[in-house]
């Protein structure tokens, strides 16, 4: 049986989680409060076959019960019951804008003066379970189908027993991925950028692509980074961790970001490893 809890802050993406979930066959359970998961995991498991993979949502609607959400989380691990913990995260400024976009009421309203003294009461309250996720998936520059895409390679295919790596390309004038375990800086490789032909092309195309593998500099830091992620892959296999997000940042994430995560990507995925890549910031101006 697969048995995930997911949890995050609200207006962060968990019900288009649950809903790319229930697409890839995932029987889902919204708004559990926090003292009745043991109950319902005993529950699955007498049903026996009928119930394969299961996900439950949990968060800040249960009142204080969410707040002994650790306590209930090591009582499973005391018990032996295997499960997985996904958290859905964004960016204050963007949990904001989305409930005033959509007019919903935050679930912390009536005990915080303002929107934004809910959004931040609740990442208090949140923050640690974080810390103990296997899965984050931050939908600050997600889409939703961006986000189903991202849930259906994490779940779709017995994931809970693999390790799954995520190559993200990122321009660093819009910040570091939130959700990224390892980060690559490339900005000290030549830049296509300044070539007037290549300026407006991606590390996707050919041209930019040819441009930036040509030198030794860039030779020499993939040879280095390969071999570390390499030795490193099967240590985090290891120590049981499910997802692994590597981040790959140049200035403006359109050049040298987008073709060394492709890169890496493939290389990946040649070796065996289950991978994906999404190019975080390649359309932005």
């Amino acid at each position: 049986m697969t048995f995930l809890i997911v949890t995050g802050l609200s207006g962060a993406g968990k019900s288009g989680a649950v809903h790319a979930l229930e697409d890839i066959g995932f029987y889902c359970v919204d708004n559990v409060p926090t003292e009745l998961i043991v109950t319902f995991y005993g529950l699955f498991e007498k049903a026996g076959t009928g119930f394969q993979k299961i996900a439950i949502v949990t968060d800040v609607r249960g009142g204080k019960m969410f707040k002994r959400l650790s306590e209930t989380l090591d009582s499973l691990k005391k018990e032996g019951r295997e499960f997985k913990l996904l958290y859905i995260d964004a960016e204050d400024d963007v949990l904001i804008r989305r409930f005033k976009e959509t007019r919903r009421r935050h679930p912390l309203a009536d005990t915080e003066q303002s929107l934004e003294d809910a959004v931040h009461a609740e990442r208090r309250i949140v923050g640690k379970i974080r810390e103990r996720a296997d899965y984050v998936i931050d939908t600050t520059h997600l889409s939703p189908a961006q986000l189903k895409e991202r849930i259906s390679l994490l779940f779709l295919d017995n994931s809970s027993n693999a390790l799954m790596v995520q190559c993200v390309s990122f321009g660093f004038k819009y910040g570091i991925p939130a959700e990224a375990d390892l980060v690559f800086d490339v900005r000290c490789l030549p830049n296509p950028y300044y070539v007037a032909e290549l300026k407006r092309q991606t590390g996707l195309d050919e041209p930019v692509y040819d441009y930036d593998m040509k030198w030794d500099q860039t030779q020499g830091y993939i040879k280095r980074m390969f071999d570390w992620i390499d030795y490193t892959l099967p240590l985090y296999c290891d120590e049981g961790k499910s997802q692994l997000v590597i981040a790959i940042g140049c200035t403006g994430g359109h050049h040298r970001s987008v073709a060394i995560a492709q890169l890496l990507y493939s290389h990946l995925q040649e070796s065996g490893q289950r991978a994906s890549v999404h190019h975080r910031d390649i359309h932005k101006s």
